[in-house]
C-alpha cells in the first residue's frame, strides 16, 4: 500500500499492506503481538511500542475501517460489531495460530469479541484504558452513553469535532503535543466523515448494548488466561472505577498504573508502557 503524504514518516516509518480490506502494519519477526487501536486514532498510536518490540516480535497493528490508512466506504457499517467482524477476518487472513493481544479504548471490545470466542488462540491479553461491558451499566459513564446517540451529540460530532475535544480532555498531567494530534485530526476534516465513523462509535455506547453485554457474559473464559492491565489513573473517560471492575472480574490479572497519565498511557508515557509490556511478556502464557 502507498502511504499518503500527510503521514509523519519519521514517526511512523513502518511498511503497511492490505489484509482483508484493511491497512495493517506487519513489522519484525518472532512471537506475534497484535495491537488494536480505539477512537479517534489509528495504528499511529502504537508507533513507540512497535519500534521497541519489532526487533524481537512480529508486531501487527490493524487500522479499523474508516480510520488511518484503511478505506472509508460511505455505505459501510461502522458499529463496533462490524469492526469486530472485520478484525476477526484480518486475524484469520494472517493465519495467526496464537498471539499476544494489546488493545486500547474501543480496540478492547472490538478485539475481545474474537479473543473471548477463541481464548485458545490468545497467549496473553494486555488491556489499556478500555471497557468490556455495557456503558449504560457503568454509573460513571451511563449518562454520557445515553446522550451520545442523540441529535445534540450528532451535531457536536459533525460541527465541533467533539470526538477530539473529548480525547484531549482525557489526557493526563503532561503536555499534549500538537504535532501528534495532527496525525489523528487530519483523517476527519469534514462533518460527514466525523458522523459516519466517529459518531457511529459514540452512539454505540447505548445502541450496541447487546454487543457489549455479550462480551461481559463471556468474561469468565479468561478465568485462567494471562491478563495484564496498563492504566492511566487520570483518565476522565475511563476512570479508575472501570479498572476496579475489571480487577474484581479477573482477580488473577496483573496491573501497572500511571498516576499522572490519562486515557493515552502509551502516548503520554511510552517508555513506562514499553517496560510494563516487557514484563508482561516475560510472564507465562496460556496453554493451548
Amino acid at each position: 500500500m502507498q502511504v499518503p503524504a500527510w503521514v509523519d514518516r519519521e514517526a511512523f516509518p513502518f511498511n503497511v499492506r492490505e489484509v482483508a480490506g484493511l491497512s495493517v502494519v506487519d513489522e519484525g519477526q518472532g512471537p506475534p503481538i497484535v495491537f488494536v487501536h480505539g477512537t479517534p486514532t489509528w495504528s499511529f498510536e502504537w508507533r513507540a511500542l512497535i519500534r521497541a518490540f519489532s526487533a524481537t516480535h512480529r508486531c501487527i497493528a490493524v487500522d479499523h475501517l474508516g480510520f488511518g490508512l484503511s478505506p472509508r466506504p460511505p455505505d459501510a457499517d461502522y458499529s463496533p460489531e462490524a469492526h469486530a467482524r472485520r478484525f476477526a477476518a484480518v486475524i484469520e487472513a494472517l493465519n495467526l495460530p496464537r498471539f499476544t493481544l494489546v488493545a486500547h479504548d474501543f480496540g478492547g471490545p472490538i478485539s475481545l469479541d474474537f479473543a473471548l470466542n477463541r481464548p485458545e488462540r490468545i497467549e496473553r491479553v494486555v488491556l489499556i484504558n478500555t471497557i468490556a461491558w455495557p456503558f449504560v451499566d457503568e454509573p460513571s459513564l451511563a449518562r454520557a452513553a445515553r446522550m451520545a446517540g442523540g441529535w445534540l451529540f450528532r451535531w457536536l460530532y459533525r460541527n465541533l469535532n467533539l470526538s477530539f475535544l473529548i480525547a484531549k480532555s482525557a489526557w493526563g498531567k503532561g503536555p499534549r503535543p500538537e504535532k501528534m494530534w495532527n496525525q489523528y485530526t487530519f483523517m476527519f476534516p469534514d462533518p460527514d466523515s466525523r458522523e459516519r465513523v466517529l459518531w457511529a462509535l459514540a452512539k454505540s455506547l447505548s445502541a450496541s448494548t447487546p454487543f457489549f453485554q455479550s462480551l461481559w457474559e463471556r468474561h469468565e473464559r479468561f478465568a485462567k488466561s494471562p491478563v495484564h492491565f496498563i492504566w492511566g489513573l487520570r483518565d476522565a473517560a475511563f476512570p479508575p472505577v472501570v479498572l476496579e471492575r475489571f480487577r474484581k472480574a479477573w482477580p488473577h490479572a496483573t496491573v501497572d498504573t500511571l498516576p499522572d497519565a490519562g486515557h493515552w498511557p502509551h502516548e503520554e508515557a511510552p517508555e513506562a508502557c514499553i517496560d510494563f509490556l516487557k514484563q508482561a511478556l516475560k510472564r507465562p502464557s496460556s496453554t493451548p
